[in-house]
């Protein structure tokens, strides 16, 4: 099985679940065991400093905690870009990684670029996203480094879809409602 840890996961138009209306999903881990993602448009109505204050000094505190998934909202993941990527608990992509969970907060902090907090993450079964994936619910692509910390998140679907082409970059101009074309 290749693995898709790395890729971005666009939903569909024709996945109706709400916590996944027009997500984009970095596959943070993908093995025979499941697969492990974060929702990266769904900033919160929670700040940093509000959240998770303890990680001033590697996450600006006024960003918002983005839900990461419908799985485990009480769990706090990070995200951050390394300057050593040896200081990762794992890579997920070129230097993006997870915060250790027993980090020296100052060493990260001098250790990183950008970092983003979530609540949560979204996991699938074994089997269960490849079956999401054959019933046509996502749409794979390439991620992007800057996909991780956009700070465009409204237009991070249709941008993920545009750089698709093709019929996709059609797609990203659909309306959420098409009712209202």
């Amino acid at each position: 099985m290749p693995t898709l840890k790395g890729k971005l996961l666009i939903a569909s138009p024709a996945l109706v679940d709400p916590n996944f209306a027009r997500a984009v999903v970095l596959i943070a881990e993908h093995s025979p065991d499941g697969t492990l993602g974060l929702v990266l448009n769904r900033p919160s109505d929670s700040s940093v400093i509000d959240s998770v204050d303890e990680l001033r000094g590697v996450v600006d505190p006024g960003d918002p905690v983005y839900v990461g998934g419908p799985v485990q909202t009480d769990a706090v993941m990070v995200l951050a870009e390394f300057s050593d990527a040896e200081l990762a608990a794992a890579i997920v992509l070129a230097d993006i990684g997870f915060l250790p969970a027993e980090a020296d907060i100052d060493v990260i902090a001098a250790s990183t670029r950008r970092a983003r907090v979530f609540a949560g993450h979204s996991g699938w079964a074994p089997g269960q996203l490849d079956g999401e994936l054959e019933e046509g619910a996502w749409i794979l692509l390439d991620a992007l480094p800057e996909d991780v910390f956009s700070p465009a998140t409204a237009e991070l679907w249709a941008v993920a879809l545009e750089r698709k082409g093709g019929a996709y970059a059609q797609l990203a101009r659909v309306p959420e409602d098409p009712s209202v074309n």
